[in-house]
C-alpha cells in the first residue's frame, strides 16, 4: 500500500504562540504564521494529492491557501479543532490554577468535547482519506491531528499526547507493509 495520508498544522497564530487553547475561535494567522505557512508550498513542490482537506477555520484554510492547495481543497467539518469548552482561550497554566496537574488529553474539558468525540470525528476523516486512490492531505489543527495519528495506529486516542506537533508542521501517515505506521512527523 503506498497510499499516504499527508497532516499539515496550520501557521501561527496569536494564541498558539501565547499557548492559549484554541478550538473553535477563529483566529488569523499571525505575520510569522502566514509567512511559514508560505513555506510549506516549497515542501509540497512536485507533490500531487488525489484529495486535499482542510477544516473550515480560516487559520487553517489560510494555511492550506499558501501552500498552493486553497483551489482544490475540500472544507471537512471533521477537521474543526477539538471543542474546548469553559477552556477556550486559556493556557495550561492559567486552568491548573484552579485544577493542578491537570492536562487536556487526562482530564478533558468542562462543556466541550472528549477525546473520544474527537477521535470519532478523526475515524470519519481516516475513512474519507481511504476510500480515495491516491495521496490525501488534510490541513487542519494540533490536536485533532495528533488524535487522528493515534486512530490511524490504533492506539487509544489519548495517546495523542505523545505527539507533539508544531505550527506550519508536515508529518506524513501511511504502511509498512500492511501496517499503519508514521513515515514522517512534525517535519518544519
Amino acid at each position: 500500500m503506498s497510499h499516504e495520508i499527508w497532516l499539515i498544522r496550520h501557521g501561527e497564530t496569536a494564541w498558539s504562540l501565547s499557548g492559549a487553547h484554541t478550538g473553535l475561535t477563529d483566529l488569523p494567522l499571525t505575520p510569522a504564521g502566514e509567512a511559514r505557512a508560505a513555506k510549506i508550498a516549497d515542501s509540497l513542490t512536485g507533490q500531487s494529492f488525489a484529495l486535499v482537506l482542510t477544516s473550515p477555520l480560516q487559520r487553517a484554510h489560510r494555511t492550506c491557501e499558501l501552500a498552493g492547495f486553497g483551489a482544490v481543497a475540500e472544507i471537512e467539518p471533521n477537521l474543526v479543532e477539538w471543542n474546548y469548552g469553559e477552556y477556550e482561550g486559556l493556557t495550561t497554566d492559567q486552568i491548573r490554577r484552579d485544577r493542578p496537574g491537570w492536562t487536556v488529553f487526562g482530564d478533558g474539558v468542562p462543556g466541550g468535547e472528549t477525546v473520544e468525540q474527537v477521535a470519532v470525528r478523526a475515524q470519519a476523516v481516516i475513512d474519507r482519506a481511504l476510500a480515495i486512490d491516491g495521496d490525501v492531505a488534510l490541513f487542519a489543527h494540533g490536536h485533532v491531528l495528533r488524535i487522528l495519528a493515534s486512530v490511524w495506529l490504533g492506539l487509544d486516542p489519548h495517546s495523542a499526547r505523545f505527539f507533539a506537533l508544531s505550527t506550519a508542521a508536515i508529518s506524513r501517515l501511511g504502511y509498512e507493509r500492511e501496517t499503519r505506521v508514521i513515515t514522517r512527523w512534525n517535519l518544519t
